[in-house]
């Protein structure tokens, strides 16, 4: 038995963790570089993003490495479509490429960012793309801006392969996420690949602590819960968007939704991880209290 590696635990554990340089990097070549590879070495790096001014709001990513060229990718595994998610993104970003420089620090010392965003949910709903990639550039020319920051999402609903018609490694890397918890083995096809075996070592449930078993069986239950509270706000929003208006429905049932939510998870999560979780921000969760 494997660990679903969508929760944030596990993805964690399996590409930020010491041992997962090969991992992370076979991982990021595949996406970002057409299984080119770019990338020879990295670095993983504390993932907590403190701000240089106080009041700043803090931000906290699943992965963060500096890799071939100087450039940071921050990665972030979102299973859940909450309120802001696309601001978030965003934010954490820019917040990513200015935090290089402390006061009095030249410009030209920044580095380009890759902020690299895996959603369990369709964000781009009018292309069959699975991977998209957004950088600066004019509106109507398209001629760039700047490379220095780099959105990429990958889009895993979208990915409709079976596992007899995984042809690149991109394929098996996306395989990998969207099903390896449903494996009882590793696939020849995938063991064969150095870093995906070791992908799958990791993500061994039987190789756990106790402690991390707890943690993903907690997690698990949040994903759970999460979900039938979107579901219920749903159904609660169409109903009384039928009354109200549609769109002023479902933004209010979308709140309700993030609301209950963090509520469940109080006693588990600190508040700076339900905010991430649920797009409210920190002052409501500690109104919750």
């Amino acid at each position: 038995m494997f660990i679903n590696p969508k929760t944030d635990f596990a993805f964690k554990k399996i590409f930020g963790s010491k041992q997962s340089k090969d991992i992370l990097i076979s991982f990021l070549n595949a996406i970002l570089y057409e299984e080119k590879p770019t990338i020879e070495d990295l670095e993983i790096l504390d993932p907590y993003q403190a701000p240089r001014i106080k009041g700043i709001k803090d931000s906290f990513l699943d992965v963060k490495a500096t890799i071939t060229g100087n450039k940071t990718v921050i990665i972030e595994m979102q299973v859940l479509n909450v309120l802001g998610f696309e601001k978030r993104v965003l934010y954490n970003a820019v917040k990513a490429f200015s935090i290089q420089l402390d006061v009095g620090d030249d410009y030209t010392l920044l580095n380009p960012v890759i902020a690299l965003t895996i959603t369990d949910f369709e964000m781009f709903p009018n292309t069959s793309k699975i991977i998209s990639r957004y950088a600066l550039k004019e509106k109507e020319e398209l001629t760039t801006y700047s490379n220095d920051i780099e959105l990429v999402f990958v889009e895993l609903p979208k990915f409709t392969k079976e596992l007899d018609d995984l042809e690149t490694l991109t394929d098996k890397w996306l395989y990998f996420l969207k099903f390896a918890n449903k494996l009882k083995s590793v696939p020849p096809s995938m063991e064969s690949v150095p870093a995906l075996n070791h992908a799958f070592k990791v993500a061994q449930q039987s190789r756990l602590t106790r402690k991390e078993l707890e943690i993903l069986e907690k997690r698990e239950m949040f994903l759970h819960d999460s979900r039938n509270a979107i579901l219920k706000a749903e159904q609660q929003a169409l109903e009384r968007g039928l009354q109200q208006g549609l769109q002023q429905g479902l933004e209010q049932g979308r709140r309700e939704q993030a609301i209950a939510i963090a509520q469940q998870l109080l006693d588990i999560l600190d508040t700076e991880t339900i905010s991430r979780k649920t797009g409210l921000s920190i002052e409501e969760i500690q109104n919750l209290n």
